[in-house]
């Protein structure tokens, strides 16, 4: 039997040792290494897409993957592609370490220095389980073929665009398209989701944050039904409790929801944090909204540019929505997608705020006429993303998958306060060496 390998290492020496002894592997036979944990998920995700039977049977993945941990990485890849067997090779190979690869859904653990018997004895036994495991499952073309849901961000390119507006339609869009859609508002110090919904609920995402493995009862303890059919996962009532939500926390509770909904939209609101850039990063599709203007249209550029030089998100894997349109604005969607080298949809979104200062200002914007003008743009908007149901969707749209991982900010949201960037270094360290 042929044994497909995939190896994971961030160091060059360690992938070249990796490679060079997976070569003496009978029967191996190992792809080229990848050099960080948002490869190795694109990868995966690229391969899963065509077939299970593309998949590698084994991952062997280096202590030193980065930028994600390596516990939090098996634990990613367990849960996405789980007929996959990942072996763990690190310099610790005590039984604590043993213990928390285990539970985080590896197949085995091999120690630094690497030794021949005990790589090929783990490679081994990890691919006869995966083998196993796809034998049990089955091959049908529904098992096992993507990352599960998908996650859609809209982020604002300043204060008073729409983005929270935004955000609610394409998630109710979805739900009468018939997708099983969670709404989660991550403008953690000044969410509005709740306020354009008329919904009031105890619980919050900073619930959530503390929580390593978040289970499906945790998950709908903290999850709001609300009778439009969506899924609600709120923003602290109290602004400083943001501060809870880091990236990593972002990034678990995100994965958690894809997990059992078609569709996870998340409000990301207008600041740039360690949890909303985590959640731009992992997104499938990434919004960014502006209105014509000229200070929108700069804030935007900035946006994009910042996402850039932290490797969040590239300018053209980043949709663009233009809110409040007209004919007659100086500022048109194809020079605002010159500008911001973006990829602007196809609808723009017209300036009608009389249809919506009603909905708006009782709290219920799901009571919004079909027969708006607005409402009717942004749910055609939501087609062009391919948020509908299969059957409505257009997939020309301009959303991309993007890489599937966050990595670790070092400080709270507080410290995003203008000249002090200290949550997002992690980021900011990548756009150096970038």
């Amino acid at each position: 039997m042929t044994t497909r390998i995939l190896p994971a290492a961030g160091d060059p020496d360690a992938a070249r040792a990796l490679s060079t002894l997976l070569g003496r592997l009978p029967g191996a036979e190992p792809a080229a290494p990848v050099p960080d944990s948002a490869s190795l998920l694109d990868t995966l995700a690229r391969l899963a897409a065509d077939s299970i039977d593309e998949l590698p049977e084994v991952v062997l993945l280096h202590e030193r993957i980065g930028p994600l941990p390596a516990l939090d990485l098996i634990r990613e890849v367990a849960l996405r592609f789980p007929a996959v067997g990942v072996v763990l090779v690190s310099s610790d190979a005590g039984p604590a370490l043993f213990s928390a690869a285990m539970d985080a859904g590896a197949r085995g653990l091999v120690g630094l220095p690497l030794a021949y018997e005990e790589l090929a004895a783990r490679v081994q036994s990890a691919a006869q389980w995966s083998v196993g495991v796809r034998r049990h499952l089955g091959r049908g073309p529904e098992l096992l073929t993507g990352p599960g849901g998908r996650v859609v961000t809209v982020t604002g390119a300043k204060g008073g665009v729409g983005t929270t507006f935004t955000a609610v339609q394409f998630a109710l869009a979805a739900t009468a398209a018939g997708r099983r859609t969670a709404l989660v508002d991550m403008d953690l110090q000044a969410g509005d989701v709740g306020s354009y919904l008329d919904v009031q609920f105890r619980r919050s995402i900073a619930d959530l944050a503390g929580i390593q493995d978040i289970s499906p009862r945790v998950l709908q303890d903290a999850v709001y039904d609300d009778r439009t059919g969506l899924a609600l996962l709120l923003a602290p009532a109290d602004g400083e409790r943001g501060e809870e939500v880091d990236d990593r926390a972002a990034r678990h509770v995100l994965t958690a929801l894809r997990s059992r909904y078609e569709l996870v939209v998340v409000d990301c609101g207008t600041q740039v944090t360690g949890a909303n850039a985590a959640a731009v990063e992992m997104a499938d599709v990434a919004v960014l909204v502006t209105t014509p203007d000229v200070v929108a249209v700069r804030a935007a550029k900035r946006m994009v540019r910042m996402w850039e030089r932290l490797q969040v998100r590239k300018a053209e894997d980043t949709a663009m929505v233009v809110n409040r349109w007209s004919k007659h604005t100086e500022i048109q969607p194809p020079l605002i997608a010159k500008i911001t080298k973006t990829r602007p949809t196809r609808t723009p979104v017209p300036a009608a705020f009389k249809e919506l200062q009603a909905v708006v200002d009782a709290g219920r914007v799901q009571d919004l006429d079909n027969r708006s003008t607005v409402k009717q743009a942004l749910w055609a908007v939501a087609g062009e993303l391919g948020l509908l149901a299969a059957s409505d969707a257009d997939t020309a749209g301009p959303g991309t998958p993007g890489a599937a991982l966050a990595v670790r900010a070092s400080g709270p949201v507080a410290r995003l306060r203008a000249g002090d960037r200290g949550a997002l270094g992690p980021w900011l360290r990548r756009g150096r060496e970038g």
